[in-house]
Formats: C-alpha cells, sequence, structure tokens
C-alpha cells in the first residue's frame, strides 16, 4: 500500500491529519496542529501550536508555520494561526501565531505565498492575495482580498493593504494603501489606479471609470481630504467607490497609521 506519511516525518499522536493528507521527509507536526483533506506538507517544514489548516493547501519544504510569535510582549498564551483552503505556500515561509491568549493570525483561501515571505503575528490576510518573494509583513498587518505585493518590501505593523491594490517591488509601505491603488516607492506613493489588475479582476468600464475620477479627485485636485470626500459623494453610486470612501474614512480615524500619500 502506498502511504501519504514518509516514515521520517515526526507527527504527535494528538494532532488531527485528515487520511488524505501527505507529509513530506522529516516534516515535523506537533500536538495541537489539525489539517484537512487533501493537503500536501513538503519536506522539513515544520507546523506547531494551536494551528488549524484546511484543504488542498501545499506546503513547500522548510516552511514553518504556527511557532511563538516575533514579540517581546508574547507570555506564552495559547494563541491561534488559522489557514483557508487551496493556499500555495512555498519554501522558507514563516507564518508567526498571534500574540494575546484567543488571537489569530489568518489567512483565506486560494492565496499564494512565495519564497522567504514572512507574516508576522496577528495578521489577517484575505482570499486570493498574491505576496511575492522575500516580503516581511509585521506584526497586525491586515491585507484585504485580491491584493498583489511584488518582491523584496516590507509592510510597518498596523498597516492596512486594500483590496485589489498592487504595490511595487522593493517598496517601504509604513501607512495605508488604499484599495485599487498602484502604490511604489521609497518612501511610497500612490501612483495611478491599478488599471491592469482591475480588469483582470473583471471590473467593467463603468466602474474603472468611477475610480480613475476618485483617483483624480483623492491626489490631483488639490481638495483637502474631507474636500475631497464630500466630492466623492457626487460620483454616481458605485460598491467599488463605496469601499473605497469607507477604507480611507477609517484609515485617518483615531488611532490608525494614515493613508500612503500621493506623488507631488
Amino acid at each position: 500500500m502506498l502511504t501519504l506519511i514518509h516514515p521520517t516525518a515526526v507527527i504527535h499522536p494528538r494532532a488531527e491529519l485528515h487520511p488524505t493528507v501527505e507529509v513530506g521527509a522529516y516534516a515535523v507536526i506537533g500536538e495541537r496542529v489539525k489539517i484537512g483533506p487533501e493537503t500536501k506538507i513538503g519536506a522539513h517544514a515544520i507546523i506547531d501550536g494551536l494551528t488549524e489548516i484546511g484543504a488542498k493547501n501545499q506546503i513547500f519544504p522548510g516552511a514553518a508555520i504556527g511557532l511563538e510569535p516575533q514579540d517581546l510582549k508574547y507570555e506564552g498564551s495559547l494563541t491561534r494561526v488559522t489557514i483557508g483552503d487551496s493556499n500555495v505556500i512555498r519554501e522558507y515561509v514563516t507564518i508567526n501565531r498571534a500574540t494575546g491568549a484567543g488571537e489569530s493570525t489568518t489567512m483565506g483561501d486560494r492565496n499564494l505565498l512565495m519564497a522567504y515571505v514572512h507574516v508576522g503575528h496577528n495578521c489577517e490576510l484575505g482570499d486570493q492575495v498574491i505576496i511575492a518573494n522575500a516580503v516581511a509583513l509585521a506584526g497586525h498587518v491586515k491585507i484585504e482580498s485580491q491584493a498583489r505585493l511584488s518582491g523584496v518590501l516590507g509592510v510597518h505593523q498596523f498597516v492596512r493593504i486594500g483590496r485589489l491594490s498592487m504595490v511595487g517591488g522593493l517598496s517601504r509601505i509604513d501607512r495605508d494603501v488604499p484599495p485599487y491603488m498602484l502604490v511604489e516607492g521609497n518612501p511610497s506613493r500612490v501612483r495611478a489606479i491599478n488599471k491592469i489588475g482591475l480588469e483582470r479582476a473583471g471590473l467593467t468600464p463603468e466602474d474603472l471609470l468611477v475610480l480613475k475620477k476618485t483617483f483624480r479627485i483623492l491626489y490631483h485636485s488639490g481638495y483637502t481630504l474631507n474636500q475631497a470626500l464630500e466630492q466623492l459623494d457626487l460620483l454616481p453610486e458605485n460598491p467599488h467607490l463605496q469601499h473605497l470612501r469607507r477604507f480611507v474614512q477609517q484609515s485617518v480615524s483615531k488611532g490608525r497609521r494614515g493613508l500612503i500619500p500621493g506623488k507631488k
């Protein structure tokens, strides 16, 4: 009979693995780990802590998921990592569990994390996010669905990255990235709407027109932010505009890091 568990893998007897899970050579799976159907664990991967992984995920060699957060406030509390379905987690990705008791680091479905990505404690990733090689997310970063992060960049703690945005490689992201926008640089600036990404995602020409007008109002009109928000209320009603407006308002609220500005 074909065995799906390599004989050199070390799996705690109380770990819960679906019978269809494949585990490669020298992988280590801890006591509180739960892994769903048809997930594949590569050689030398380590999965520990209170970690739940869904179905049909591919976890490549050397990945480390659910280990203690790199946070001096951590005092050994029982914290989680929760990962959905059909994600691809490439070589040497690290996903740390959360810091405070009962908290989670979470990832949705159909995400791609390329090699050497670091996901810090308490991060939240939506669905269909793509993060290229050697990107580092500090703690409490939230990335909305379908965002794209190019390689070798850093994201400051507590930053939010909006839906269907695109961040250029080697950028320094120290404030919130608005949805639907293209951001790059050090210091980073909003350059344009993410036109190609939005078209690929199936947004209509009407959606694109509204978002182009929104970009001009926010970044090329000379309005203050409050004046720009008032002007946005005059545009045709659109769900993407509504999402962007809410994101902007929340980003400038008390305790948040604010928005990455447009280019001068």
